[in-house]
């Protein structure tokens, strides 16, 4: 037989508690923020208070004969008490095998708002290692479910809401993939549900895939020799050409402007080191998060072949590399960092001048780096994605394609290069 109780707890001696005695029992006398008066006992050593609970604490045996205690959230003992029977029974249920103990366990769960679970789900994920954009992406995606489509708690889940909210979101012009983004972060929160005993099963599980292959909003394609060539031209010569460039009066668009000698350096080296950032991406496969993390003790120039070594903490896969770089671009490496030692009659701890990184991106943000580089009035982004990095260049392409594929190739069974795809369409920008 169960019963419900007012638990008492121990607190600290607030601050100006004066001790007395009454009726022979030892209190704490203060006066809270409010300045009301209060006493409380003070425990056997004198140093404590004892505080009871405001509700009440129910204590039973579950189906299983274990004794549980469980808030009840009830200031009233008969409110209580109610509680308790419901949880007696419950438990009578479970002995009787008319529910598994796995079910018993799930209606715990059934009345805690889903926004409540939806944040464990996302310190799982964190706990996991996974990047801040994964996880805002995965609370926007599921926020939108919740609120588009009434999920209060858990028991609100169902295939047929998910189902017509993917009908209404197709015919308002929404993607296939994008369709299929908010799917799969439904079916990984509610696999979770399941793996942590809030839910029997994944009420999402049957709902179709859209047809991505159908749907197609952008068609990628390799860029061309001449596309990469002009690519790492323009990238060389555009921080110089935009500083010069007139942007009002009479000669408007003319690359005229007197720029002082240093200014002029400064962009050159600027333009320099785009451009080598942009052919490291094209020819190593990295992502930008990837790049910007190398430090020079990462390059190791002296090899034959070159290679870098890219840490599994900065990796996506998070089990590190070790990339083979062509000749050329380790040529290149080579020259980029003794001109940045000469320059700083010091040898440089970084690749790059720049990060990419975002503010606060935490203890490996490194100095330097990829992060603040401004590359002058930017055109609309093009969609970049980093291929496997399985083959020096793309199947085709001429050893004429200076400074990008007219060095040796990679030894066989060694992965490094990679291939940069995206939409034809405006000039290309920082791939990522």
């Amino acid at each position: 037989m169960g019963t419900v109780y007012e638990e008492t707890f121990t607190k600290p001696l607030p601050a100006g508690a004066r001790l007395i005695v009454r009726k022979g029992q030892r209190l704490a006398q203060w006066q809270d923020a409010k300045g009301k008066t209060r006493t409380a006992p003070l425990t056997a050593a004198g140093d404590r208070i004892a505080v009871e609970a405001g509700t009440y604490t129910a204590k039973y045996r579950d189906g299983s004969g274990i004794a549980r205690k469980v808030t009840t959230g009830c200031r009233d003992k008969t409110a209580a008490e109610s509680v308790l029977a419901d949880l007696e029974r419950r438990a009578v249920r479970v002995k009787g095998k008319i529910l598994t103990a796995a079910e018993d366990r799930m209606i715990d769960h059934q009345d805690t708002p889903l926004a409540d679970h939806v944040s464990a789900y996302l310190l799982k994920l964190e706990a996991e290692g996974t990047s801040p954009v994964h996880r805002a992406n995965v609370r926007r995606a599921l926020g939108r479910l919740a609120a588009d489509c009434q999920f209060r708690r858990l028991f609100d889940l169902g295939r047929e809401a998910l189902g017509r909210w993917l009908v209404a979101q197709e015919k308002a012009g929404m993607g296939a993939r994008t369709r299929n983004t908010y799917r799969a972060a439904a079916v990984a929160f509610c696999n979770w549900c399941v793996e942590t005993s809030r839910l029997l099963s994944n009420p999402f599980a049957n709902v179709p895939k859209a047809a991505e292959d159908v749907d197609q909003r952008r068609q990628r394609r390799a860029l061309a020799e001449d596309e990469l060539r002009r690519l790492l031209d323009v990238a060389r010569r555009r921080p110089l050409l935009d500083a010069m460039t007139v942007r009002r009066g009479k000669r408007q668009g003319e690359a005229v402007a007197v720029l002082r000698e240093e200014t002029r350096r400064r962009l050159e080296w600027l333009g320099r080191e785009r451009a080598l950032i942009y052919k490291t991406l094209v020819l190593t496969g990295l992502r930008k998060g990837e790049l910007a993390s190398l430090t020079v003790g990462q390059l190791v120039l002296d090899a034959d072949p070159a290679y870098l070594v890219l840490d599994a903490a900065d990796e996506k896969n998070r089990e590190g590399s070790t990339i083979p770089l062509r000749a050329d671009l380790a040529a290149d490496f080579r020259q980029w960092l003794a001109d940045k030692a000469k320059a700083a009659q010091d040898v440089p701890a970084v690749a790059f001048d720049r990060d990419h990184r975002k503010p606060g991106a935490g203890a490996k943000a490194k100095p330097g780096g990829l992060r603040g580089t401004s590359y002058g009035c930017r055109p609309p982004p093009r969609h970049y994605h980093p291929m496997p990095r399985s083959s020096p260049c793309r199947p085709g392409w001429s050893e004429s394609l200076t400074g990008i594929c007219n060095g040796p190739g990679f030894p066989s069974g060694t992965s490094g290069a990679g291939r940069l795809t995206f939409m034809p369409c405006g000039t290309p920008s920082v791939p990522c």
